[in-house]
């Protein structure tokens, strides 16, 4: 078995090697990675060399979105079995901290995440992993379904934190993978009104095909005065922001209804932002924010066997051999690439 592995070896340059086939030690499953997508927090470390707070520090294999199938087990592993098609749920906590105890095992100060500086990703054929954070994917999901998980679950960790309910009225900034992700979890929590911006029309064709209610193109209209308009100057009651962009968080507080709920999802490459907190104060209105998700997975698992579909998302895909194209495209050609996932 041959075990490529893609490096990023400096701002927008990646390099494929070849490496050695990992083992799995007890408790792990060697797995053979069939997709891998590419997240924004890729393609700020490969463009920008940081995300927020973390900071690309020499070679760093990216990716942490991944489905495959299990190739090995290692010792004391019973839960799987080789063959076993499986979404790798990237974070590998301690399980002893207060939050990990308390279940908010995202915020342990420990955890070790596929693709966050310095833990390497897995752009690669063959992973070792926990077989216990190695989610078995049901018959008729496919392993590029299974790469969209994690996204999703960003999705649905948005939506939770936001609280939205049923008949909820929502406005979400971007309609990239995770506006679109967030989009759907919405849907599913019972939000009757969603809104979706952007500046990419094609995006925003996704969105409505995804079922928002409307859309505004933030490139031809002030969204602002549109959304004015149709909520008759009192604002949205959930707003999340889900491009990252420091012109579109500065807008959530304008857009948020008095008592209402502000979720930021996207993380700016630059780790500080101007926010009108002035605007946050006179309308007491809350604000939440997303820091990956918890205890998630196998419920997006069993939403996606139920029938939400998370595979019109993604809109590219690439051949491992052509992944050095995929980040340029993902980076370049926004309007066109929603979500690109590199195939193995």
């Amino acid at each position: 078995m041959k075990n490529r592995a893609a490096y990023m070896v400096g701002l927008n340059k990646m390099e494929i090697r070849e490496t050695p086939v990992p083992e799995p030690k007890a408790g792990e499953v060697l797995v053979k990675i069939e997709y891998v997508g590419i997240c924004g927090s890729d393609v700020h470390y490969f463009k920008d060399g940081r995300c927020g707070n973390f900071v690309v520090d020499g070679e760093l294999m990216l990716g942490h979105e991944a489905g495959g199938v299990v190739e090995k087990l290692g010792e004391g592993v019973t839960d799987l079995k080789v063959g076993d098609k499986v979404a790798l749920e990237p974070g590998i906590t301690c399980g002893h901290c207060e939050f990990c105890k308390s279940g908010r095992y995202n915020l342990c100060p420990d955890v070790v995440f596929l693709a966050t500086p310095p833990v390497q990703g897995c752009n690669e054929d063959y992973i070792t992993f926990p077989a216990d954070m190695c989610f078995k994917l049901p018959e008729g999901m496919s392993t590029k379904e299974g790469a969209l998980i994690e996204p999703f679950a960003v999705g649905l960790h948005a939506a939770h934190q936001g609280k939205v309910g049923m008949g909820d009225q929502c406005i979400i900034l971007g309609s990239g993978c995770i506006g679109l992700m967030t989009l759907l979890a919405c849907k599913a929590c019972g939000a009757t009104d969603i809104t979706v911006v952007d500046m990419a029309q094609k995006r925003l064709d996704y969105a409505m095909k995804l079922g928002a209610t409307r859309v505004i193109n933030a490139k031809e209209k002030d969204v602002l005065k549109e959304v004015e308009a149709f909520t008759n100057g009192v604002g949205i009651e959930k707003v999340f922001e889900t491009a990252g962009s420091p012109v579109t968080i500065a807008q959530t507080p304008y857009l948020v209804k008095k008592g209402g709920t502000i979720t930021l999802v996207g993380m700016a490459a630059d780790p500080e932002v101007k926010f009108n907190f002035g605007q946050i104060m006179a309308k007491e209105a809350r604000i939440e924010s997303v820091f990956r998700y918890r205890n998630l997975y196998a419920k997006a698992i069993s939403a996606v066997a139920n029938g939400i579909d998370i595979g019109m998302v993604a809109t590219h895909e690439f051949d491992f051999e052509h992944i050095q194209e995929a980040y340029e495209a993902a980076i370049n050609d926004k309007e066109n690439v929603v979500k690109a996932v590199i195939k193995l």
